[in-house]
C-alpha cells in the first residue's frame, strides 16, 4: 500500500501530539490551578507538631509552611522573638485539626506545602501578623491578591501603642 508523504505527515503529527498530551498528563509542575486542592495536598489535617511560628508538620508527616507571613527562626539559630512566636503557633494549631488552602504555587525549595492554615473561621497567618509574631513575607506569584491587605495588618501590629510583640521586643528587629 502507498502512502503520500503529505498523508504520512499528518500520521506522525497526530501521533506526536498524542504522545505529547499523554506526557503532559503525567508532568507536576507544582503550580496550582482551579480545584487543585488535592493534587496539592490536603483540605484538612491534624497538626502533629509546630516546627516553629511559620511551619507545621500534620500527622501525615507532610509539612506546611505558612503563606505570606515569615517569623523570626528557631531551628537553624535562634533570632528575637522566635520562641514566642513559636509558642503562639502551638497554642493556636497544635493538635487541632486545621483547613488548609493553597495558592498559585503549591510547594516551596524545601518540598514543604504552602498554604493559609485556618481554625475555627481565623486564617493563621493572619493572627500571626495581627498580634506582631511574624512579618509579611510575600513571595510572587502567592499572595498578589492580598499582599496589600497584609502590609496593613502589619503596619497597624508596629503602629499601634505599645507596639504589637517583636515590634515592641526586637531592635533590630528580624525581619528581612
Amino acid at each position: 500500500m502507498l502512502v503520500s508523504a503529505s498523508h504520512g505527515r499528518r500520521v506522525l503529527a497526530a501521533a506526536g501530539l498524542v504522545v505529547i498530551g499523554l506526557l503532559a498528563q503525567g508532568c507536576d509542575d507544582g503550580v496550582a490551578t482551579e480545584g487543585d486542592e488535592l493534587r496539592c495536598g490536603p483540605s484538612e489535617a491534624k497538626v502533629a507538631r509546630v516546627i516553629d511560628g511559620d511551619t507545621i508538620e500534620l500527622d501525615s508527616g507532610e509539612r506546611v509552611r505558612y503563606l505570606m507571613i515569615d517569623t523570626p527562626e528557631t531551628t537553624t539559630q535562634l533570632e528575637c522573638w522566635g520562641e514566642q512566636a513559636k509558642a503562639a503557633n502551638k497554642s493556636l494549631v497544635e493538635g487541632k485539626t486545621v483547613t488548609l488552602t493553597y495558592d498559585v504555587e503549591c510547594r516551596d525549595d524545601y518540598d514543604r506545602l504552602l498554604a493559609y492554615v485556618e481554625l475555627a473561621g481565623q486564617q493563621i497567618n493572619r493572627v500571626m501578623i495581627e498580634r506582631g509574631h511574624a512579618c509579611v513575607l510575600h513571595i510572587s506569584p502567592n499572595g498578589d491578591d492580598i499582599a496589600n491587605e497584609y502590609e496593613a495588618l502589619e503596619y497597624q501590629a508596629r503602629m499601634q501603642v505599645p507596639p504589637a510583640g517583636l515590634w515592641a521586643s526586637c531592635d533590630p528587629t528580624p525581619c528581612g
